[in-house]
């Protein structure tokens, strides 16, 4: 693979063999480079799908998106059936405060988004953001879909 042989006559001077071929020792970077090259193309492509995914039906808002953090979102899912969730992780809703505070004395970062169906009630939703706050969260991102109407009555 990365040996060559050199005809007789060129080469180094100096005869290794007496076929005429002597031993050429360089490497031949084109294969290693392909190589990295498939590897880094698949690492962009799998990075995104890594990302913590409840399946819920989110509701759509014509907001934009929120700029990056540094550290990586607390993220807290409401899902139709009433189950809560940390990351992806099931909760109890007994435990689900006392789950909070240990959390948020670990981060430096009190932000938090809560994922919550479209189909659950209002007030469902703010019974656990109530709970996010007594948890020691109290910077609440709800997490919408874009492409949902305005207050104009046209879609984006």
């Amino acid at each position: 693979m990365g040996a060559q042989f050199l005809k007789k006559g060129g080469g180094t001077g100096r005869r290794r063999r007496r076929g005429g071929a002597a031993r050429m020792s360089e490497i031949n970077v084109t294969p290693f480079v392909d190589v990295m090259l498939v590897l880094l193309i698949i690492f962009m492509v799998a990075a995104p799908m890594l990302t913590v995914g409840v399946p819920v039906e989110l509701p759509r808002t014509s907001a934009g998106a929120l700029p990056a953090e540094q550290e990586e979102p607390l993220s807290v899912t409401l899902s139709t059936d009433g189950t809560v969730m940390i990351m992806s992780s099931e909760v109890s809703l007994n435990d689900l405060i006392p789950q909070l505070r240990a959390i948020a004395a670990e981060r430096r970062d009190n932000r938090v988004y809560l994922r919550a169906d479209g189909a659950i009630p209002y007030e469902r939703v703010v019974q656990v953001m109530g709970a996010l706050n007594s948890g020691g969260f109290n910077n609440i991102g709800l997490v919408t879909e874009q492409g949902g109407p305005r207050f104009d009555g046209q879609l984006n």
